[in-house]
């Protein structure tokens, strides 16, 4: 790329790390992921075989030793929370270590909840204060990558940045869909907006533009002057992208980093899988011999709870009626009996009964599927329970009148969908 590259670690970047609180906005339903989102937090939905969505930005701060971490919970968060409770309370208070559940909880206006989220940090002023930080790094809840911030942060004092945004590389036309970011060959950014009709150019490039991670790190005390700032304009939609940051840019010190593999120069792994399309093909890249995201990493390890289950297991070799997975991924606690598993992947605790096919399809776990079966390109929530000779995938007027078919053809099914009440409201 045109830009400069960002600088390496300083020698003492622990002490950066060290003074440093990471705070992860896990409040939005992700309306885009329909059904999937009806009950959950889209940080909260289930992701490669045995991780949620927020294990990934959790994960990225425990190798990136930032040990001080806050989560900004609002809606239907129990899933969430239960997840966090269970597999993430290993860190020792002891030593200042923390994996704190933040939810809307009215400290600033007994009438209202987070309004976006600038006002989600701001209604947390007061702790965030008495913690005495010197840096904020601000994260979105609902990607898919590993990134050390450690690294980036150490790229924000370098520069002597009062905020510093994480930054893709994107081809020009997908630009319009994310906030974007105009910058010198410096990387100063000298103007940011939120889905152009006609994004900016990276220097030097006429093809790509920087657009924004939802990475942000701030100097502590110059954001909280900002979000004091912004909660007395009138008017003001209370957001990182659409406010905060357009209002600071010419004013203060304001770079991009960009998300680049140090040693490559390259592009690194991130997805935002927001949508249903997005999700189903970010989880078949996983399937792949060599994925862009390695999971099989043990230098950059996805920390996750996971329930204690028996190995996967495979029963029956018969000509008809043989238990086999091809090309696939399968969690623990499966049982393949006598069926066919071919490019899928599967959570813990699915069994596929006899006679029945899968193919290229994210089975989410709890899932029983019944005796001959075809399920091709769907994805199946938890719980589900697929009755005998069901055929999915097949016939999209079919499938359009019982499920949620997507523009790429996926078939999302959900219990509900199955008449199968998971979710009893009185």
């Amino acid at each position: 790329m045109s830009v400069v590259e960002p600088t390496k670690k300083p020698r003492r970047v622990n002490d950066l790390t060290r003074n440093t609180i990471a705070l992860i906005l896990a409040g939005g339903r992700g309306s885009r992921l329909k059904a999937m989102t009806d009950w959950r937090a889209k940080p909260a939905v289930p992701f490669g075989g045995k991780f949620r969505i927020i294990d990934f930005p959790l994960s990225n701060c425990i190798n990136s030793d930032i040990r001080k971490i806050g989560i900004l919970t609002q809606y239907k968060a129990d899933s969430l929370i239960r997840h966090i409770q269970q597999g993430w309370g290993f860190l020792r208070g002891e030593f200042g270590e923390y994996v704190d559940l933040m939810p809307a909880q009215q400290r600033h206006d007994e009438h209202s909840w987070y309004q976006g989220t600038a006002d989600a940090i701001f209604q947390n002023i007061d702790i965030l204060r008495s913690r005495n930080p010197e840096f904020i790094l601000v994260l979105a809840g609902d990607h898919i990558y590993k990134m050390d911030y450690s690294a980036m942060l150490a790229d924000h004092v370098a520069n002597d940045a009062d905020l510093t945004i994480g930054c893709i590389e994107v081809p020009l036309e997908d630009a319009k869909e994310f906030g974007v970011m105009d910058v010198d060959v410096n990387r100063r950014v000298k103007a940011f907006v939120e889905k152009p009709a006609n994004p900016p150019k990276m220097p030097g490039r006429e093809d790509s533009a920087l657009a924004s991670m939802g990475i942000y790190i701030f100097n502590a005390a110059f954001l909280f002057e900002q979000l004091i700032k912004d909660a007395d304009t009138p008017g003001s939609s209370r957001d990182f992208g659409k406010d905060i940051i357009p209002s600071v840019i010419h004013k203060y010190r304001v770079n991009a980093y960009p998300f680049l593999d140090l040693q490559s120069g390259e592009q690194s792994y991130w997805r935002d899988v927001g949508t249903i399309d997005a999700y189903w093909a970010a989880n078949m890249e996983l399937i792949g011999v060599q994925p862009d995201l390695n999971l099989y990493d043990d230098k950059w390890p996805i920390w996750t709870y996971q329930a204690q289950t028996p190995p996967a297991k495979f029963v029956f070799d018969d000509d008809d009626r043989r238990g086999q997975a091809i090309d696939s991924m399968v969690s623990g606690g499966c049982v393949i009996s006598g069926s066919t598993v071919k490019h899928s992947l599967l959570f813990s605790q699915v069994r596929v009964n006899s006679y029945t096919t899968v193919k290229d399809s994210v089975v989410m776990p709890d899932v029983n599927i019944g005796r001959h079966c075809r399920i091709t390109k769907a994805i199946i929530e938890k719980g589900c329970k697929i009755p005998e000779g069901t055929v999915i995938g097949e016939d999209r007027a079919e499938d359009e009148k019982r499920f949620y078919v997507s523009a790429g053809g996926v078939v999302l099914v959900t219990p509900d969908m199955l008449g199968q009440r998971r979710h009893i409201v009185r």
